[in-house]
């Protein structure tokens, strides 16, 4: 019903477009609302036009496109701009002038005016902007200026020459012409668009409702699987946080047959890429992420740090807290499916062992910190940035430190609190007041909050710092150990990593490998791995592999490309695994039944004196 609901007011909207464009500029003018106008005319060339209706105001105004969104990396999207022109109401037409490559300053405006551009769109994926004859995705930060002086109008967005059969689906509020309805610039591109001929399913929980958005081919999934999965997390996360800070939201996947991978956060919605062999193969990267992006209502989209607010869309904005606001979104995630009864115990261990691992394997670990690899995540569209011997992951370290602060609050408070109350202090003390936390020292203020100790050791050590983290001392109290055990393992001969929707690039080739033998180089492009195209599933496909296998790439570089292949050789590595202790007690099971589920253990805190099992975290 929704979609035949929704091809109805569409129909409706192309009835009346004509007349409502001929008056919306005199409505802009008289109700201070700014219109924009997205016409879909050309989908085989991805060029999309833009209609922005400017209200009455200032004679002269500026317009500017965001040079970043979605990621934190500067991405210019003013380069995509074929034309830009502009017309007073009468029809006159307007000079635009640009004052910097992403801003232009329009003249003769004060009693409105139409201000229209042609802009490419074809980047796939959750962090970007494509339309094509199958459909279209808009992060709609990354297609359409914002007059500078107006970011807080209420807004309101139209499509145009959508093509037949083709359905909508936003978090944006629908108006009764049948297009959305924004506050502010800010919310309006906070709220991602799909358009195209998707599967649509939705359900309540704990008094919301929500809409599950799928754009890919039926045989690739199933719906009430997903649709069950996510009732579960979405009751999990809003029983642990205690709270709902909205009452309509929307789930929307893609996922295609070719390189995917990744989801975005918003502040009603999510979009997350899954590429579909990896998922018919695995449902966990699906219950994963999703865990993940629904947490991030609370963590990074309210609970939220001083150095993202306001957006400040002209240049990079910089915090040192991304290693709370995404890797302890990391470990909520876990816990979130831990108590959805999606991943068992063992799982959320190995998880977590996996996580250790990744961690001491990366050189950088000894140099970088959690808050500096925070700062520094506007390198991350850099190859040389994301090696193992320069940088770490805020994702990869905070989700560990997530953990180890949860381990640290326990004892300190006599298991009296633990992470979830630290995050629910913050959102009481700083969401719901429209308050933003200052970086680690707000994370510390919240800890030391509501375990009434003095943690400033933990963040000195181990955020700020980069010194070894104890994890035997602080995985004693729930009668774990972490243990390092060497193996041999299939090595391809070779790294490579890529930029969300960039290509896969060689970042280092072992001397004296195969790989190199056969003429592989840093810096080759990776366009196929065993005759598929490659994406982040690309270690996967290698994983399965054995030493001995053959491996077939094809690469692209200077000199064309060309097919390379070379036997799997193997070598040792360490990985570190948690196991129980020798001995565990009865009291080292309770607290970890309670420390899995993310809870305290209220009523049944030990005296200081007594408490033998909580021995060895401290700040000395």
């Amino acid at each position: 019903m929704k979609r035949l609901r929704s091809c109805f007011l569409r129909k409706l909207r192309l009835a009346i477009l004509g007349a409502l464009l001929l008056s919306s500029l005199s409505v802009s003018a008289q109700s201070g609302v700014v219109g924009y106008t997205i016409s879909l005319s050309s989908p085989e060339q991805h060029l999309i036009g833009v209609k922005i209706t400017l209200p009455s105001g200032a004679a002269q105004r500026e317009l500017q496109l965001p040079v970043w969104n979605a990621l934190y990396q500067i991405r210019d999207f003013a380069q995509y701009v074929n034309w830009i022109r502009a017309k007073d109401r009468s029809g006159k037409e307007l000079r635009v002038d640009a004052i910097n490559p992403s801003r232009w300053q329009v003249n003769g405006v004060q009693d409105g005016a139409i201000l229209e551009y042609q802009i490419y769109a074809n980047s796939p994926g959750p962090f970007g902007a494509q339309l094509n004859a199958h459909h279209a995705f808009f992060n709609l930060a990354q297609i359409l200026m914002c007059p500078v002086d107006g970011r807080s109008a209420e807004m309101h967005l139209n499509f145009d020459h959508v093509p037949e059969g083709w359905h909508e689906a936003t978090p944006l509020n629908l108006l009764p012409d049948g297009g959305f309805s924004a506050e502010n610039y800010d919310r309006l591109v906070d709220s991602p668009v799909e358009l195209g001929n998707f599967q649509e399913s939705d359900f309540d929980e704990s008094g919301g409702h929500f809409r599950v958005i799928v754009d890919a081919d039926p045989t690739d999934y199933d719906m009430p699987t997903i649709v069950a999965d996510l009732d579960k997390i979405v009751a999990a996360a809003i029983t642990w946080m205690d709270d709902r800070p909205f009452d309509n939201y929307m789930f929307l996947y893609h996922f295609p047959r070719g390189p995917a991978g990744g989801g975005m956060e918003h502040a009603y919605s999510t979009a997350i890429d899954i590429n579909a062999e990896v998922l018919k193969r695995n449902f966990y990267p699906l219950t994963a992420v999703s865990a993940h992006e629904f947490f991030h209502l609370w963590n990074v989209k309210r609970v939220r740090p001083r150095g993202l607010e306001p957006v400040d869309y002209t240049k990079e904005n910089y915090t040192r807290a991304l290693w709370f606001s995404e890797g302890v979104t990391s470990t909520v995630e876990n816990t979130i499916q831990f108590r959805a009864g999606l991943i068992s115990e063992k799982q959320y261990l190995d998880e977590l062992s996996e996580q250790i691992s990744e961690l001491q394997r990366r050189p950088a670990h000894l140099t970088q910190s959690a808050e500096e690899s925070s700062l520094d995540a506007w390198l991350e569209g850099n190859p040389y940035y994301r090696r193992p011997e320069r940088s770490i992951s805020y994702y990869n370290k905070g989700e560990l430190l997530g953990v180890m602060l949860d381990l640290a609050v326990r004892q300190a408070s006599h298991d009296q609190a633990c992470l979830r109350d630290v995050l629910q202090w913050m959102n009481t003390n700083y969401a719901k007041r429209g308050r933003f936390f200052d970086g680690s020292e707000g994370v510390r203020e919240a800890a030391e909050a509501v375990s009434h100790s003095d943690l400033g050791w933990f963040f000195a050590k181990y955020v700020a710092g980069t010194e070894e983290i104890p994890w035997d001392d602080f995985l004693r109290p729930v009668g774990l150990r972490v243990a390092q055990t060497a193996s041999t393992i299939p090595d391809a001969g070779f790294t490579a990593s890529r930029n969300f929707d960039g290509p896969m690039l060689v970042e280092s080739v072992s001397p004296g490998s195969e790989a190199g033998q056969a003429g592989l180089q840093v810096g080759d492009t990776i366009l196929e791995l065993q005759g598929k195209p490659v994406g982040e599933e690309i270690w996967q496909e290698l994983f399965r592999l054995h030493p001995g296998d053959k491996l077939t790439l094809k690469i692209r570089n200077r000199g064309g490309e060309r097919e390379l292949k070379w036997k799997v050789g193997s070598r040792q590595e360490i990985s570190y695994q948690l196991q129980d202790l020798e001995a565990v007690t009865t009291e080292q099971r309770a607290r970890r039944a309670v420390w899995l589920k993310g809870e305290a253990l209220v009523g049944q805190a030990n005296s200081a004196s007594g408490n033998t099992d909580n021995a060895g975290i401290s700040g000395r």
